[in-house]
């Protein structure tokens, strides 16, 4: 049975009251929290689309081109098996986690829990009503992390917009119990500078460390002041989560990082990091911080430590996300041209721009470099009104390659081989067409991961669809099999 739940918060941290009949009343009726995409490189956003385009697209898709609008098309080696439509949650979809036979998803209004035990008939667990954008989510034993980067009135599930420039307001990490997967509760938050865009957490026996990423501070802001140069590092004890708190917040960038423009025309100014990606077993994380790229080392998880930093201030727009191949010896940068809001899949942007970024990893220790290699984007054409951007993906796990699965909002889901990471290519693709004829809509997959032989995809209109690939080169990932799975905290694939 699906239901829509509302949580109970232990008041010791949380300082908000409601009673319980009350506090459903309001979350039933509260409005979703507002969207706000990436900012990116904002000369490429454009508010619609020239009647000639218009005309484009129809003709693009008359021609076959482009799929017809809301037309499914994938490569022969993928299998569309189910799409499970939104519910309760009409806000924007979000990120995935793994855990067992369930499935995570993050929603601007809250996330909803999947039953995957079976990938071709998923099953609403339970539906959590929390507004506060992004939502991104990630779970660790029997805790949920939920991160809200919208200005909110307080810090309950009950929570309003309300301006960042009352000292009042509040963002930051919530984590619930989901010892219950059917009934999750919401125990403790920590607010954040700048709130939570993203976070990323470091797992160990008894505490849970999180990294959380933010940026875009204004002297008008109380709780977002500049400069905003690093990351809060919250701890949360497994045993008593109500104590979660700061224990750092580590600078990044003591020299300012990228200042973007007009220095660096078309760059996103350094201002704090949009996400990061940590390889535990490796003591190693990687930053991808709006105009910067980073590698360090958390082998201290409470004092990360930098190794080397790269920035790319000709084709990079804002570094968005991070992703290590299985032998730790290279990374894939995206780049988030546009910001989530633009049409940047087509020839006047061209190949290089709004692009994966392959770095190789040279040297060791802390004498290890990033190395760039080469640029990957899809090159199935897409109209002038599909929002596609290099998004969310995660490592398929196959010794000896190294093999990705993508999302690319409406270029949808790409599976693509950089085992040369100077000669990538894709082997794989499933996309849905144009949403609209006539103007830029935000759709498609935010993000796309392999988890226990199957691909999951968190469409941000469209909602959960579950994929299955069948080709040689990625038939042995089958068999590799996890307990867990946060794709920025990533697993040694081959020790389970």
């Amino acid at each position: 049975m699906t239901s829509l739940h509302t949580t109970s918060v232990r008041r010791r941290r949380l300082g908000v009251a409601a009673a319980a009949a009350g506090l459903i009343a309001t979350l039933l009726t509260a409005g979703p929290a507002a969207a706000t995409p990436d900012p990116g490189d904002t000369s490429a956003n454009r508010s619609g689309v020239s009647v000639s385009e218009q005309a484009d697209v129809r003709a693009a898709i008359e021609s076959g081109d482009v799929p017809g609008v809301d037309e499914i098309v994938h490569s022969d080696n993928i299998e569309h098996l189910v799409n499970i439509p939104k519910d309760a949650l009409q806000g924007l979809n979000t990120d995935l986690a793994f855990q067992g036979g369930y499935a995570f998803a993050g929603n601007y209004d809250g996330f909803r829990i999947f039953d995957i035990r079976n990938p071709k008939k998923p099953r609403t667990v339970a539906q959590v009503l929390c507004p506060g954008s992004q939502n991104d989510i990630s779970v660790s034993g029997n805790l949920l992390f939920l991160s809200t980067d919208s200005s909110r009135s307080d810090n309950s599930c009950a929570s309003t917009t309300q301006p960042a420039t009352e000292k009042s307001s509040w963002e930051g990490m919530k984590v619930f119990d989901i010892s219950d997967k059917r009934n999750p509760k919401y125990v403790a938050a920590v607010e954040t500078a700048c709130g939570s865009h993203t976070h990323t957490i470091v797992p160990e026996r008894r505490d849970v460390y999180i990294y959380v990423s933010s940026y875009s501070p204004n002297e008008t802001f109380p709780d977002c002041q500049p400069p905003h140069d690093g990351i809060s590092v919250i701890k949360v004890p497994r045993n008593s989560p109500e104590d979660a708190r700061i224990v750092n917040f580590p600078v990044l960038f003591p020299d300012g990082g990228n200042p973007g423009a007009p220095t660096n025309p078309g760059v996103s100014k350094t201002t704090g990091c949009h996400d990061i990606t940590v390889l535990p077993s490796q003591d190693l994380a990687a930053g991808a911080c709006m105009g910067d790229g980073l590698l360090f080392s958390i082998k201290d998880p409470e004092n990360p430590k930098i190794i080397d930093r790269v920035q790319d201030n000709v084709n990079f727009a804002f570094w968005h996300s991070a992703t290590f191949n299985q032998d730790a010896d290279k990374v894939v940068f995206t780049d988030e041209l546009g910001g989530g809001g633009a049409a940047t899949c087509n020839d006047e942007i061209g190949p290089n721009r709004g692009a994966d970024g392959i770095y190789d990893i040279k040297g060791r220790g802390d004498h290890r470099k990033l190395v760039f290699r080469s640029y990957f984007k899809i090159d199935r054409p897409q109209a002038d009104t599909e929002v596609c951007v290099a998004h969310n993906g995660s490592i398929i796990p196959v010794k000896g390659r190294d093999l990705m699965v993508q999302a690319w909002y409406q270029g949808g889901v790409s599976v693509w081989d950089f085992t040369d990471s100077s000669k990538p290519k894709e082997i794989a693709y499933f996309e849905r067409g144009p949403v609209s004829t006539d103007a830029v809509t935000t759709a498609g997959p935010w993000s796309a991961y392999y988890y226990n032989g199957y691909i999951y995809s968190n469409d941000i209109a469209k909602g959960f669809d579950v994929l299955k690939l069948d080709d040689r080169r990625t038939d042995p990932a089958k068999r590799v099999r996890l307990p867990e799975l946060n794709v920025q905290t990533q697993p040694e694939y081959f020790r389970h």
